[in-house]
Protein backbone atom coordinates (compact mmCIF):
# COMPACT_ATOMS: atom_id res chain seq x y z
CA UNK A 1 0.00 0.00 0.00
CA UNK A 2 1.20 3.59 -0.77
CA UNK A 3 1.65 6.71 1.11
CA UNK A 4 -1.08 8.17 -1.29
CA UNK A 5 -3.45 5.38 -0.64
CA UNK A 6 -3.68 5.80 3.19
CA UNK A 7 -5.02 8.58 4.92
CA UNK A 8 -6.76 9.39 7.84
CA UNK A 9 -9.42 11.92 8.84
CA UNK A 10 -7.52 13.99 10.62
CA UNK A 11 -4.88 14.69 8.15
CA UNK A 12 -4.46 18.05 6.71
CA UNK A 13 -4.11 19.20 3.22
CA UNK A 14 -0.80 20.07 2.13
CA UNK A 15 0.35 20.56 -1.23
CA UNK A 16 4.29 21.64 -0.71
CA UNK A 17 5.99 22.68 -4.56
CA UNK A 18 9.10 21.73 -5.23
CA UNK A 19 11.87 22.83 -7.37
CA UNK A 20 14.73 20.78 -8.31
CA UNK A 21 18.09 22.66 -8.67
CA UNK A 22 20.69 22.30 -11.89
CA UNK A 23 22.97 20.21 -9.02
CA UNK A 24 19.99 18.14 -8.47
CA UNK A 25 18.07 17.57 -11.35
CA UNK A 26 19.29 13.13 -11.64
CA UNK A 27 18.33 12.82 -7.86
CA UNK A 28 15.14 11.37 -6.78
CA UNK A 29 12.53 14.13 -4.87
CA UNK A 30 12.06 13.51 -1.36
CA UNK A 31 9.60 10.20 -0.61
CA UNK A 32 8.34 8.43 2.07
CA UNK A 33 9.98 5.05 2.06
CA UNK A 34 6.97 3.34 3.88
CA UNK A 35 3.07 3.82 3.67
CA UNK A 36 2.61 5.72 7.08
CA UNK A 37 6.03 7.14 7.76
CA UNK A 38 6.34 10.70 8.93
CA UNK A 39 9.02 12.22 7.16
CA UNK A 40 10.43 11.81 4.07
CA UNK A 41 13.86 11.32 2.77
CA UNK A 42 16.20 13.92 1.27
CA UNK A 43 19.17 13.19 -0.72
CA UNK A 44 22.68 14.43 -1.23
CA UNK A 45 22.96 16.66 -3.98
CA UNK A 46 27.13 16.53 -3.14
CA UNK A 47 28.80 16.73 -6.73
CA UNK A 48 31.98 15.30 -5.20
CA UNK A 49 31.99 12.00 -2.24
CA UNK A 50 32.07 14.24 1.05
CA UNK A 51 34.13 12.67 3.40
CA UNK A 52 33.10 13.89 7.34
CA UNK A 53 35.46 13.20 9.99
CA UNK A 54 34.84 12.60 13.74
CA UNK A 55 33.50 16.14 15.23
CA UNK A 56 33.41 17.52 11.56
CA UNK A 57 29.94 19.24 10.38
CA UNK A 58 28.97 19.81 6.61
CA UNK A 59 26.28 22.13 5.57
CA UNK A 60 25.00 19.51 3.23
CA UNK A 61 23.16 20.71 -0.24
CA UNK A 62 19.78 18.96 -1.06
CA UNK A 63 19.39 19.92 -4.89
CA UNK A 64 16.31 21.39 -4.31
CA UNK A 65 13.90 24.47 -2.55
CA UNK A 66 10.32 24.13 -1.42
CA UNK A 67 7.15 26.49 -0.99
CA UNK A 68 4.59 26.20 1.83
CA UNK A 69 1.62 27.82 2.49
CA UNK A 70 1.70 30.34 5.00
CA UNK A 71 1.13 28.52 8.75
CA UNK A 72 3.12 25.35 8.13
CA UNK A 73 6.88 24.18 8.69
CA UNK A 74 9.27 21.88 7.24
CA UNK A 75 11.37 20.31 10.45
CA UNK A 76 14.65 18.60 8.70
CA UNK A 77 15.52 15.71 11.29
CA UNK A 78 18.57 13.32 11.10
CA UNK A 79 18.06 9.81 10.18
CA UNK A 80 17.62 7.17 13.05
CA UNK A 81 19.91 4.28 10.72
CA UNK A 82 22.54 7.11 10.65
CA UNK A 83 22.48 8.22 13.98
CA UNK A 84 22.25 4.42 15.21
CA UNK A 85 24.81 2.97 13.19
CA UNK A 86 27.50 5.83 12.28
CA UNK A 87 26.67 8.68 15.28
CA UNK A 88 26.13 10.80 12.33
CA UNK A 89 23.21 13.50 13.35
CA UNK A 90 22.03 16.74 12.57
CA UNK A 91 23.64 19.72 14.32
CA UNK A 92 20.49 21.46 15.14
CA UNK A 93 18.14 19.11 14.84
CA UNK A 94 15.26 19.25 14.39
CA UNK A 95 16.03 22.07 11.73
CA UNK A 96 13.06 24.55 10.96
CA UNK A 97 12.57 26.02 7.13
CA UNK A 98 9.93 28.77 7.16
CA UNK A 99 7.47 28.88 4.97
CA UNK A 100 8.93 31.68 3.20
CA UNK A 101 12.20 30.54 2.60
CA UNK A 102 13.07 29.96 -0.77
CA UNK A 103 16.70 29.27 -0.68
CA UNK A 104 18.25 25.23 -1.43
CA UNK A 105 17.77 22.77 1.77
CA UNK A 106 20.74 21.75 3.34
CA UNK A 107 21.24 19.37 6.23
CA UNK A 108 23.98 20.20 8.39
CA UNK A 109 25.20 17.22 9.21
CA UNK A 110 27.73 16.05 12.10
CA UNK A 111 29.52 12.96 12.76
CA UNK A 112 29.75 11.90 16.15
CA UNK A 113 30.89 8.90 15.44
CA UNK A 114 34.28 7.27 16.17
CA UNK A 115 35.28 6.77 12.06
CA UNK A 116 35.22 9.17 8.93
CA UNK A 117 31.59 8.98 7.69
CA UNK A 118 31.54 9.41 3.48
CA UNK A 119 28.67 11.07 2.18
CA UNK A 120 27.91 10.38 -1.32
CA UNK A 121 25.80 11.42 -4.18
CA UNK A 122 22.10 10.64 -3.63
CA UNK A 123 22.76 9.10 0.06
CA UNK A 124 19.78 9.45 2.01
CA UNK A 125 20.85 12.06 4.75
CA UNK A 126 17.45 13.87 6.65
CA UNK A 127 14.06 13.24 6.30
CA UNK A 128 11.78 16.08 6.20
CA UNK A 129 8.46 16.34 8.75
CA UNK A 130 5.94 18.77 7.82
CA UNK A 131 4.11 20.60 11.11
CA UNK A 132 1.75 23.52 11.25
CA UNK A 133 2.94 26.34 12.71
CA UNK A 134 0.56 29.45 15.13
CA UNK A 135 2.63 32.83 15.72
CA UNK A 136 2.06 34.00 19.06
CA UNK A 137 1.11 37.26 19.99
CA UNK A 138 3.13 38.63 23.15
CA UNK A 139 1.36 40.37 26.29
CA UNK A 140 3.84 42.26 28.52
CA UNK A 141 3.14 42.05 31.75
CA UNK A 142 4.30 42.95 35.62
CA UNK A 143 3.73 39.42 37.37
CA UNK A 144 3.10 35.67 35.93
CA UNK A 145 0.39 33.23 37.61
CA UNK A 146 1.89 31.25 40.20
CA UNK A 147 2.36 27.50 39.94
CA UNK A 148 3.82 24.61 41.66
CA UNK A 149 7.03 24.07 39.95
CA UNK A 150 7.18 27.87 39.67
CA UNK A 151 10.60 28.79 38.89
CA UNK A 152 12.22 25.56 38.89
CA UNK A 153 14.52 24.35 36.36
CA UNK A 154 16.72 21.56 34.25
CA UNK A 155 15.96 18.59 36.27
CA UNK A 156 13.69 20.43 39.24
CA UNK A 157 11.47 17.34 38.94
CA UNK A 158 13.89 14.76 39.82
CA UNK A 159 15.38 11.78 37.86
Amino acid sequence: MTAAAIKTETQAELTVRIKRLEHGRDLDLPRYETALAAGCDVRAAVTQTVTLKPGERYMTPTGIAIAMPPGWEAQMRPRSGLAAKHGVSCVNAPGTIDADYRGELRVILINHGAEDFVINRGDRIGQMVFAPVFQAAFEEVDELDETVRGQGGFGSTGV
